[in-house]
């Protein structure tokens, strides 16, 4: 049976960590599909197309990613695409707390779906797209903190 995961995000922007955490879970899956969840009620610093542009950017050698977009419940995208695992990134206790929940929640929803944390590298923990989008704000210098090849201006 195809191992499939779907590591949902806003990837508002997409960070280092993002690719890390990407990046080591390959290993783990056939298919992993970078689903880009798309909230009526949040608002976005970069457009959509833009988000979807810099993942396939940075993962377009990579045959076994996909990058698509969409909205509603994770878990029902995840039946939609045939998706057995959700994959989640954990810098903090925190993020733990949150996606615990949540993870609990989508198992109730969806009892064959597992969700999967990864810890970040200690060095890549503090990083994340709300600090990034900051930085660019005020006119900094966010380039250590994406993906080479990725700007953010």
């Amino acid at each position: 049976m195809k191992r499939t995961a779907v590591f949902p995000g806003s990837f508002d922007p997409v960070t280092i960590g993002h690719e890390s955490i990407i990046r080591r879970s390959l290993p783990l899956f056939d298919e992993l599909i970078l689903a880009i969840g798309i909230n009526s009620n949040k608002k976005y610093y970069f457009p959509l197309e833009k988000r979807m542009e810099w993942l396939r950017l940075i993962f377009g050698n990579e045959p076994k990613i996909k990058v698509t977009s969409f909205s509603g419940l994770t878990v029902d995208f995840c039946k939609a695409q045939k998706a057995s695992y959700i994959l989640r990134g954990i810098r903090t206790a925190a993020d733990f707390e949150f996606e615990k929940a949540i993870g609990q929640m989508n198992k109730a929803m969806a009892p064959d779906i597992e969700t999967i944390f990864i810890l970040p590298t200690a060095e890549l923990s503090a990083i994340n797209s709300t600090i990034i989008r900051d930085i660019v704000r005020n006119g900094g210098d966010a380039s250590p903190y994406v993906p080479a090849g990725i700007s953010l201006v």
